[in-house]
């Protein structure tokens, strides 16, 4: 099943709609999809390494448009982006974030905290929107950009270490997000 999964994004990855489905990813994960787009950028970038910072200025684009549309329901739409983070379990969590962040509080889209979290989050307690941009861009295009970087540089040695050991690192990856759950669940 995991070798086939991999195949299959691998296969899409490498096919005329892996910037579509890059761009689709990338946008809804700024609102509310949980997967981040992170998991699509790095078989594109695979895939097509000569077009792997094009890719990475995509995701980037799509992903601060998807977070534009996320400020803007917290913004306009309180109601909504309060049930959003309610759904995330972080709707409590929102006074907690200004107080702790201060002024400071668009530089938390740099934290770990989901991007979509952040997003609404700005949008419900008034952060500049071109404050929101601008970091959204420079924290997001570095983010994909090194991303994109690094596997154009050194996609294949990296390719052929997940292809040969593919469930070993699926397996760390599942126990690093238990971990990580767990943790979060535990300083709550």
């Amino acid at each position: 099943m995991l070798r086939k999964t991999y195949d299959w994004v691998m296969s899409l990855a490498g096919s005329r709609h892996a910037g579509l489905a890059l761009g689709f990813v990338a946008f809804i994960e700024g609102i509310f999809f949980p997967v981040p787009a992170d998991v699509l950028l790095m078989p594109v970038a695979l895939a097509n390494r000569d077009k792997a910072l094009r890719f990475a200025g995509l995701t980037t684009v799509c992903s601060i448009l998807g977070g534009s549309v996320g400020y803007a329901v917290g913004h306009f739409l309180r109601p909504l982006g309060r049930w959003l983070l309610s759904l995330t379990g972080h709707a409590n969590m929102m006074d907690q974030i200004r107080d702790a962040a201060g002024p400071w509080l668009a530089a938390m889209i740099a934290t770990p905290i989901p991007y979509k979290i952040t997003a609404i989050t700005c949008g419900l307690l008034g952060v500049s929107f071109p404050l929101f941009i601008g970091v959204s861009i420079a924290v997001r295009g570095v983010r994909y950009g090194l991303e994109a970087a690094l596997l154009k540089r050194y996609g294949a040695p990296i390719q052929a270490f997940v292809e040969k050991r593919l469930a070993l690192i699926a397996t760390l990856v599942g126990v690093a997000v238990v971990l990580v759950v767990l943790a979060l669940r535990y300083l709550h």
